[in-house]
């Protein structure tokens, strides 16, 4: 038997096939993504205006970012708050941006490439682990709530100890096993997202906080593995 010739020819439209989705249940993602991007192109304005004015946010760019995330949560979901909402989700970005500020000065300090190269395989990432999660069997990872909360409760008493232990081996785990964390957090809210619509959740807005606070974790992350990297390699030669 030609087994070239009973190769099936791979058809680029499958990877957009969710036949598995209720047409609502497509439209409602497709709400939350442009809301993520929404909020991406926030956060990319709010690190723009860290890189030429230098403005070190720090602790208040992250009581301004909780701050609009309570009060994202506190107001309503509906279409007399629709603009209001979406205004507050805008602005969450731009402080999460200007919270990047130090991680991006410390990658450009080394080599300005690796914030390119870390959104790249951060976006490839996250393509990739949506697409498993809206393709496999409904509710498979939901599973993985119980495990990435554990997880993320060792990574929490994990950093709060190396305040006082200052371990870089400590460090480099909360790095490596933050990222990785978190790719699972893609799986899992992206089927989360799912299953809130069918039972009736619609808040496309605040869905797509979790999956831009997902994105964020990776992105950090991978600056930093990345530079650490490059300086150990500038080191090294």
């Amino acid at each position: 038997m030609n087994r070239v010739g009973s190769r099936q020819e791979f058809k680029w439209s499958t990877l957009t096939n969710f036949s598995q989705l209720s047409t609502a249940t497509k439209d409602h993602l497709r709400n939350v993504y442009t809301c993520l991007t929404l909020c991406m192109l926030g956060a990319a304005a709010g690190a723009f205006l860290h890189l030429k004015t230098q403005f070190q946010g720090g602790l208040l760019s992250a009581l301004a970012s909780i701050g609009l995330m309570l009060w994202l949560a506190a107001t309503a979901h509906s279409k007399e708050n629709q603009t209001k909402r979406v205004c507050i989700l805008t602005a969450f970005g731009v402080t999460s941006g200007l919270g990047l500020g130090p991680t991006l000065d410390f990658a450009i300090a080394i080599n300005p490439q690796i914030i390119v190269t870390a959104f790249l395989m951060t976006t490839l990432i996250f393509i990739s682990f949506s697409l498993s999660a809206l393709f496999a069997q409904r509710r498979s990872y939901l599973y993985l709530g119980g495990i990435l909360g554990s997880g993320l409760s060792v990574l929490l008493f994990a950093s709060f100890m190396n305040i006082f232990v200052q371990s870089f081996a400590v460090f480099q785990f909360q790095l490596y096993a933050g990222a990785a964390l978190f790719c699972a957090f893609v799986l899992y809210d992206t089927q989360l997202i799912v299953e809130k619509h069918i039972n009736g959740d619609n808040d496309y807005i605040w869905h797509s906080v979790d999956l831009f606070i997902d994105f964020i974790a990776i992105f950090r992350r991978l600056i930093i593995i990345l530079g650490l990297n490059e300086k150990k390699n500038k080191k090294n030669n």
